[in-house]
């Protein structure tokens, strides 16, 4: 008899052992999570970084130049307005103008990651090259601050690389691989917008700002010039930029 309640006595205690290390697997799982999604958001835009050095290099660009674009601008956007701008003849002012016009929503997306990203000078300078769509909305989604931070350098450095390592691939091989449009690669970046804004749209105040966003971009398309649109219905997104308290 005493043997028997030994043995369930042992049972019961190892079950409320597994309890805790259960929850931690599940926690440290979810802590994971966010740096597996980078990695993957990484290497799709990687795919777009190859066309955007095709691009730039038939714009006539070299291939240093289309490199150093990447490392140092570090937007997709702005690269691609500014190589599609002097490809078609315009000028280098007009150029830099529209790069500079659809790279300040970056300032916005630093407002809204500042209370997060604290440190030494160094540290928060290598953090504004790092701000982009992708490393904004993929903090902003997590929960606590230490998930926050988490998820904006793993999909900040993860992009970084994966783009800049695309841009080299697709500026080397431009030739061999042909229109980028022919091949779908244009579509990456809408696929992986989606993908980001999927967590934010569960929230009533996240459908409110997409839809108004949505509605702002659709009107103004055919009446302001390229970029305005989107910089416009970035406005609606601080009615999203709210954490749920």
């Amino acid at each position: 008899m005493r043997r028997l309640l030994g043995a369930v006595s042992l049972r019961s205690n190892d079950a409320e052992s597994g309890r805790p290390a259960a929850a931690l697997r599940r926690r440290a799982a979810a802590r994971r999570s966010p740096v597996a999604a980078s990695m993957t958001l990484g290497a799709a835009v990687g795919v777009f970084g190859v066309s955007f050095g095709v691009l730039a290099v038939a714009s006539g660009l070299s291939v240093a130049k289309t490199c150093a674009l990447s490392l140092l601008v570090f937007t997709g956007a702005s690269q691609f307005a500014a190589v599609g701008i002097t490809g078609t003849g315009g000028s280098p002012l007009a150029a830099i103008a529209s790069a500079l016009l659809l790279a300040s929503r970056n300032g916005a997306y630093g407002l809204v990651l500042a209370p997060d990203i604290k440190g030494p000078r160094w540290r928060r300078l290598l953090a504004a090259q790092l701000v982009l769509d992708e490393s904004t909305a993929m903090a902003a989604a997590q929960p606590d601050q230490r998930d926050r931070v988490r998820a904006f350098w793993a999909t900040g450095l993860a992009i970084f690389v994966c783009w800049n390592i695309g841009t080299l691939l697709g500026a080397l091989g431009g030739g061999v691989i042909g229109d980028p449009a022919a091949l779908g690669l244009d579509a990456a970046f809408p696929a992986g917008y989606l993908v980001l804004l999927a967590p934010h749209v569960r929230r009533l105040e996240g459908k409110v700002a997409a839809a108004l966003g949505a509605a702002i971009a659709l009107v103004l398309v055919p009446l302001a010039p390229a970029g305005v649109p989107i910089i416009a219905a970035a406005g609606a997104a601080a009615i999203g930029c709210r954490r749920p308290s």
